[in-house]
């Protein structure tokens, strides 16, 4: 088979995209199907995107990703399926997804891991935040041949527009990425981490007053990694830029990984991604009862689930103390995503996708 993949950003560069689908690639490559990736934005646009100024080139970069949309769809006949994540463009109406499945009748595969029908404006996006045409997703999955989604929160969603919705996991690769396990008997600083992008950070909010009481009576780090520098009232606080090439090892870092969230219509939709992350490195995760969360978390059996700030400071208190406690709630998440949230597990689900 031929396939199209249509996705917003440049291949290796953003977490849904690599943790979604591209880390499959391969799969498809061995049973003798070819690919090709379409980005709408390009390396250059990327790499000033979400910087402050460049307005200028940033409007240049996107009329640059529509003129490739149109150039796209003289070719696109070609193909068997079309695998779309998340949107063709990322603001308007959805005439390119319109036009593959109406006009040129591609096999669509529609792909998303957030509540993205949900307005969710940030300082990142509030120039285009009016013209997103969030409406278009549902109107998307009634023409995709089918809709993978991130949990079951998306299914249900789609599910309103076409039944053929399946539940697709963001999923991690054990064996060639993250395929170590942290070692919690090591000596060195105790480090509370998070990871992130700046779009999340606010969700770090809901913790600072028990990680503040904490650091009172303990001596431990928290750590965020992230592409943005939080400002927190934290003299724990330490920053550490998020880079691809060094991101197993910085994560290895941290004594137990934290993912607070706020309890509305947007986390609902959250794919548990940080959890996962942590997990499979065999670090205990602590995570609000939001959405996938509590699917992946049993509280007291591979990390904790934290309703309230007295759970959180419970948790955090006894993993700053306990060691071996730390080891065997990390050993039992490492082998939770192995079972279920692995690119192992889930090859065959990914891959029936394009039957």
């Amino acid at each position: 088979m031929q396939l199209l993949f249509i996705v917003p950003y440049p291949a290796g560069k953003a977490p849904s995209q690599r943790f979604r689908f591209e880390q499959y690639l391969g799969f498809l490559t061995e049973a003798g199907h070819t690919w090709r990736m379409a980005p709408f934005i390009s390396e250059a646009t990327w790499s000033i995107l979400y910087k402050p100024g460049h307005t200028l080139a940033k409007a240049k970069g996107i009329l640059a990703g529509f003129v490739r949309r149109f150039l796209l769809l003289a070719t696109a006949a070609k193909y068997d399926y079309v695998f779309i994540h998340r949107e063709a463009s990322p603001i308007g109406p959805p005439i390119f997804e319109w036009l593959l499945a109406k006009v040129l009748r591609k096999k669509i595969i529609y792909d998303f891991d957030d509540a993205i029908w949900i307005p969710n404006t940030s300082e990142a996006n509030k120039l285009v935040a009016g013209v997103k045409w969030h409406q278009k997703v549902g109107s998307i999955c009634r023409w995709a041949y089918k809709v993978s989604c991130g949990n079951s929160y998306l299914q249900a969603y789609a599910k309103q527009f076409n039944p053929q919705a399946v539940v697709n996991p963001t999923t991690i690769d054990t064996i060639n990425l993250h395929n170590q396990v942290k070692d919690q008997a090591q000596s060195g600083a105790f480090v509370i981490g998070w990871t992130g992008t700046h779009s999340t950070l606010r969700y770090i909010d809901q913790v600072v007053p028990v990680l503040a009481k904490l650091e009172q009576e303990f001596d431990f780090e928290f750590r965020v990694i992230s592409n943005q520098p939080p400002l927190l009232p934290l003299k724990s606080l330490a920053y550490q830029p998020w880079r691809k090439d060094t991101e197993i090892a910085d994560l290895l870092t941290f004594n137990v990984g934290l993912m607070p969230l706020e309890d509305d219509l947007w986390a609902k939709g959250k794919c548990a991604f940080k959890a996962l992350q942590y997990m499979a490195l065999g670090i205990p995760a602590l995570v609000s009862p939001v959405g996938m969360n509590t699917e992946v978390v049993a509280d007291g059996v591979n990390g904790y689930v934290c309703a309230t700030s007295t759970d959180w400071e419970r948790a955090l208190r006894t993993l700053l103390q306990d060691a071996s406690l730390r080891q065997h709630l990390g050993r039992a998440a490492r082998a939770t995503v192995e079972q279920r949230y692995s690119v192992t597990a889930n090859r065959r689900i990914f891959l029936t996708l394009f039957s």
